[in-house]
C-alpha cells in the first residue's frame, strides 16, 4: 500500500478537493480523502505529497491508431478530398506498407508520446492488412513493456479481398479470447465504413463479436463521403443503414461522427451507441466539426481521441475546448470541466470501463501527477481553464498505470526517449521507401 497526495485532488464527477490523497493497494485505489486524515489512518504505509501539483485520473484516449506516428510528414501526393485522402494516400502508402517491425516501433514511440502527456489507457485501431495474422499481438507485446492500459482492435473490411476481410475478423476473435483474463490488454471487434464493408459483411461481424462478448468498435462519417455513399447505395443515412440491420447497441463505439444530424444523434443516443471525439484528425482530413455539444445535450457518452495525428493529448483537449467555441460562434460552448470530463470520467463510461476514468474507491489505480506551472494563479475555479490551456507533457511528472509507476520526476521509466526517436525515423524512413 502507499499515500499519494497533491494540493488539488480530482475526484468523481470532477469534484476538487484540496489537500487530497489516494491510498493504493497493488492495482486499485482503496481510499480517497483528506491527505491529513490518511495520513492518520495510514501511518505505516509509504507517503509521497506533490506540493503545487494536482492528483488527477489518468487520461483516456478513446480512438487511436498506433502506427499513424510513422506517417507524421510525409510528403503525400496531392489530393483534393477525403477519397483522395484514402485512395491515392493513407492506403497505398501507409496501411498497406505496414509490417510487424514497421507496426511495433510505430506503437512504442506513439505509446510514449501518450504516456508522457498523461493517457493511462488508449482504444486503439489497426489498418494494416498486411500484416495479419499476428499483429495485434506484436503491438500488445511493446504495450505490456510499456505498461499502458489499452485495448486493441484490427479493423476488419472488404476492402483487400474477401479473404482478408475473414481474417481480419479472425484476428480481433482470437486475439480477444487470449487476452480475456488479461489485467492491462483486452480485445474488442472492429470494422470499417459502410463503404469498406457490405451489410451481410457487418451482420456477420457484429454476430460474431456478440457471440464472443466482445466490444465492437467502427469509422462512421468522418466526411461528406460515406453520407453520399449511403445515400446512394442505400437511400438512406449511414446510422440509419446501421439501425436498419439492428447493429446499434450499448456496445458499439463509433469514432468520428463527424457529418451526421440531429435524428442520426436520436438514433445513436435511443441505443445508447457511445462517440468518440477527434478534433484535430478531423481538421486535418477536412472532414470538419463534429456536432459533440449537440450530442452531450441528447446525453451521448462520449469520449476524445487523438486518432494518431497529434499524440500530445493537452493539445487534444485545447483543440475540443477551442474548436466548437470557433464553430457555434458561441464561447460559452464546451466549457473547460466538460472537455476534461471527457477525457476521464465521460471517457470511461463512452468506452464502457466503469473501473477507469475516476479517483474512487474501488477503482483501478490509474493516475497522473500534473505540476500547476502556470504564469498565473491556480485555483478552484480556474483549474480545468490552467490545466487543458497552459499545461504540456512537461508538466505531468508521475503516471502510475494498475498502481504501478510508468513516469517518474518527468522521465518515463526504463527508456531512452532520444534513442526511440531515432528508431522511429529509421522505420519511417522505411515506410517512406527513403530506405
Amino acid at each position: 500500500m502507499k499515500l499519494i497526495a497533491a494540493d488539488f485532488l480530482i475526484t468523481e464527477n470532477n469534484q476538487l478537493q484540496k489537500n487530497g490523497g489516494v491510498v493504493i493497494e497493488d492495482d486499485t485505489i482503496v481510499k480517497v480523502g483528506n491527505y491529513q486524515e490518511l495520513k492518520q489512518e495510514y501511518p505505516a504505509i509509504p507517503q509521497e505529497k506533490h506540493t503545487g501539483s494536482v492528483l488527477a485520473p489518468g487520461f483516456i484516449n478513446s480512438h487511436m491508431h498506433f502506427y499513424g506516428i510513422l506517417s507524421h510528414g510525409i510528403n503525400p501526393p496531392h489530393f483534393d478530398d477525403f477519397t483522395g485522402f484514402l485512395e491515392d494516400f493513407w492506403w497505398p502508402l501507409v496501411e498497406d506498407q505496414l509490417t510487424p517491425e514497421l507496426i511495433a516501433q510505430g506503437v512504442k514511440m506513439s505509446a510514449l508520446e501518450l504516456i508522457n502527456s498523461g493517457v493511462t489507457t488508449a482504444v486503439d485501431i489497426l489498418e494494416a492488412p498486411q500484416a495479419i495474422p499476428g499483429a495485434l499481438e506484436v503491438e500488445a507485446e511493446v504495450l505490456k513493456e510499456l505498461g499502458l492500459r489499452a485495448e486493441l482492435s484490427f479493423e476488419a473490411c472488404e476492402r483487400v479481398s474477401p479473404e482478408n476481410a475473414e481474417l481480419g475478423l479472425q484476428e480481433n476473435l482470437k486475439f480477444a479470447a487470449k487476452h480475456k483474463e488479461d489485467p492491462l490488454i483486452s480485445g474488442r471487434q472492429c470494422t470499417h465504413t459502410l463503404f469498406t464493408c457490405s451489410e451481410e459483411f457487418l451482420t456477420k461481424a457484429f454476430k460474431l463479436g456478440k457471440e464472443a462478448g466482445l466490444k465492437h468498435q467502427l469509422h462512421l462519417s468522418e466526411s461528406s463521403y460515406e453520407v453520399n455513399y449511403s445515400l446512394e447505395e442505400y437511400n438512406l443515412r449511414p446510422v440509419e443503414v446501421y439501425e436498419k440491420n439492428e447493429l446499434l447497441n450499448s456496445d458499439l463505439l463509433v469514432s468520428q461522427a463527424v457529418k451526421i444530424n440531429e435524428q442520426e444523434i436520436d438514433l445513436l443516443a435511443r441505443h445508447e451507441v457511445s462517440v468518440a471525439h477527434l478534433p484535430l484528425s478531423n481538421c486535418e482530413v477536412g472532414g470538419g466539426v463534429a456536432p459533440v455539444p449537440e450530442m452531450l445535450a441528447a446525453d451521448l457518452k462520449v469520449g476524445i481521441g487523438t486518432d494518431g495525428y497529434i499524440n500530445n493529448f493537452f493539445e487534444v483537449l485545447r483543440g475540443a475546448f477551442l474548436i466548437h467555441k470557433a464553430n457555434l460562434e458561441n464561447p460559452a460552448i464546451m466549457p473547460a470541466e466538460t472537455v476534461y470530463s471527457l477525457a476521464t470520467g465521460k471517457g470511461a463510461e463512452a468506452i464502457k470501463r466503469p473501473e477507469l476514468g475516476s479517483l474512487k474507491e474501488g477503482n483501478k489505480a490509474d493516475l497522473i501527477i500534473v505540476e500547476l506551472d502556470c504564469p498565473t494563479p491556480v485555483n478552484e475555479g480556474n483549474i480545468f481553464e490552467q490545466l487543458i490551456l497552459y499545461c504540456n507533457p512537461k508538466n505531468v511528472k508521475e503516471v502510475i498505470i494498475a498502481g504501478d509507476k510508468i513516469k517518474t520526476a518527468g522521465e518515463i521509466i526504463g527508456v531512452d526517449l532520444e534513442q526511440e526517436r531515432e528508431k522511429t525515423r529509421e522505420a519511417a524512413n522505411k515506410l517512406w521507401g527513403v530506405s
